[in-house]
Parts: structure tokens; C-alpha cells; sequence
């Protein structure tokens, strides 16, 4: 099963090519944000595979992020980021 996460942006780290910073329970990833128009810092969006897909609104995040929690679909070990990858620097499938 393929799942897109809601992530919070953080900040527009290469807006010529279309790239933020996001944070996915306290891990933070670079991903493209070239398939949406108009993102901007404090967005949610959903990121499948390093890309970011849709906009969401904050509540339907945190419902979701919770849901997911519950599930035992997002944890810790889940999100973490491999050994020596962990500033966010490179694409990685979320």
C-alpha cells in the first residue's frame, strides 16, 4: 500500500527549483513542490515518494498524523532518516 504523509513546510529552501523543507513528526526532509501551485511556509501538504502532491488544511493534517500514529503507521523508526542523511539534504521516499 502506497500512502502520502501531511507534512508542515518549513521553508523554501530552492524556490527556482521548487524545493522546501518539511517536517514529518519532527524529522525534516527536502521535497519538490513542483507539482503545486503557490506553497508557501506553513502550508500542509501531502508528500508521497519526495514529492509534495496536494495542499491540505491543518486540521485534516493533524487528524490524519493522529490517525496514523494510532495505526502504528508513523513512528519514530519510520520517519527517521538514515544513518548520515539526517540534514534533509536529498530527496528520500516518504
Amino acid at each position: 500500500m502506497c500512502l502520502a504523509v501531511p507534512a508542515l513546510v518549513v521553508e523554501l529552501v530552492d524556490e527556482a527549483n521548487q524545493i522546501a523543507k518539511v517536517d514529518i513528526g519532527g524529522v525534516r526532509r527536502n521535497v519538490s513542490v513542483a507539482l503545486l501551485e503557490d506553497v508557501r511556509v506553513g502550508d500542509w501538504v501531502l508528500v508521497h515518494v519526495g514529492f509534495a502532491i496536494q495542499k491540505i488544511d491543518e486540521e485534516e493534517a493533524k487528524q490524519t498524523l493522529t490517525l496514523l500514529r494510532q495505526m502504528g503507521q508513523l513512528d519514530e523508526e519510520e520517519t527517521s532518516a538514515p544513518a548520515g542523511s539526517g540534514d534533509g539534504s536529498k530527496f528520500a521516499p516518504i
